[in-house]
């Protein structure tokens, strides 16, 4: 798949039409960590949106999860070519690169782009322990729902 070509192999095609959703739906998630600017559309576009706040500034790619519980090593070859692009953008302690990806459902997962890796987070940007995306996931549907005070075991 070439870059940036969400609407190509026919297994891809339902992707296209919610990544616009997706990204409508990560606006207020990105509001929450500071202050945003959406980037303008186009093949060269790095990035879909930045947040500033205090440190670090983040730069977000928003994407369509076809299967949103996929492992890790299988979500970095399926985004390969959106995390090569994130990877170009200069680093240091103040900058951070992030992939974001929904499921048609609505579930959010979260990655910090590293020069070698992507290391899960939770939506505030802090690293989640391995092996609690599960937990961290019932946990965020159980607040969205009403359910506040849920607290994973």
């Amino acid at each position: 798949m070439g870059p940036r070509n969400l609407c190509g192999p026919p297994l891809m095609t339902h992707r296209c039409a919610r990544a616009h959703r997706a990204l409508k739906d990560a606006i207020p998630i990105a509001k929450a960590r500071g202050l945003i600017s959406l980037a303008m559309g186009g093949p060269e576009r790095i990035y879909d949106l930045s947040i500033v706040s205090k440190i670090p500034i983040v730069f977000a790619t928003i994407m369509f999860a076809p299967k949103i519980l996929a492992t890790v090593p299988e979500l970095a070859e399926y985004y390969g070519s959106d995390l090569a692009r994130l990877r170009v953008i200069a680093r240091d302690a103040a900058v951070s690169t992030e992939l974001w990806i929904r499921s048609r459902h609505g579930t959010w997962r979260f990655f910090q782009v590293t020069p070698s890796t992507i290391v899960e987070i939770d939506r505030d940007g802090k690293r989640l322990e391995s092996g609690k995306t599960i937990e961290y996931l019932a946990g965020v549907a159980a607040r969205e729902q009403g359910g506040e005070n849920f607290v994973p075991s």
